[in-house]
């Protein structure tokens, strides 16, 4: 379901319109969008990215443009999650505050990777696929791992360089 007020820019490529899940957000010119994703209202995707399949991309979520996120990646946006709030009553939107999260310009999140809120992901970071990102990772790192962790550095690794994997 798409609704009404998003914004979508031109050309984006939404395959399956019925199997995506799309309110409130901005999509950005050429961006494409696998099935089963959803990104809520207040997050926004810029140019030229491709969200894959199975991804959730919660408000407060801010992701520049050439990004690619694999499958089934997951975004948070709340430090302490609860159902309820202090007086056992279910919460409302009045009870917590969105932490923002911002994914810098050709940034590449591998699949099943889990980034929490509050951080931000450098301009062309390489996150490791199931990885769980705890904090910010600089531009250009690899990180992997749970948590994740700087293992190398981008603009390095197709030297064949030992150096690649030796940064830490």
């Amino acid at each position: 379901m798409i609704k009404e007020n998003v914004v979508l820019g031109k050309e984006v490529a939404i395959y399956h319109p019925e199997l995506v899940n799309l309110y409130g957000c901005t999509i950005g010119e050429g961006s494409k969008i696998g099935t089963f994703v959803e990104i809520q209202k207040g997050a926004s995707v810029g140019a030229y990215c491709k969200i894959s399949s199975h991804t959730f991309i919660c408000e407060g979520v801010d992701i520049e443009d050439g990004v690619f996120i694999g499958h089934g990646v997951m975004f948070t946006n709340d430090v302490y999650p609860s159902a309820v709030n202090s007086n056992g009553g279910l919460q409302t939107e009045e009870d917590w505050q969105v932490v923002k999260t911002h994914i810098k310009t050709r940034a590449s999140i591998g699949s099943n990777a889990t980034i929490l809120c509050g951080i931000t992901i450098g301009e062309g970071a390489l996150i490791g696929a199931g990885a769980v990102v705890t904090r910010d990772v600089p531009d250009y790192a690899i990180v992997t791992g749970v948590p994740a962790r700087v293992v190398g550095d981008i603009r390095v690794r197709d030297r064949g360089d030992a150096a690649a994997t030796s940064l830490v």
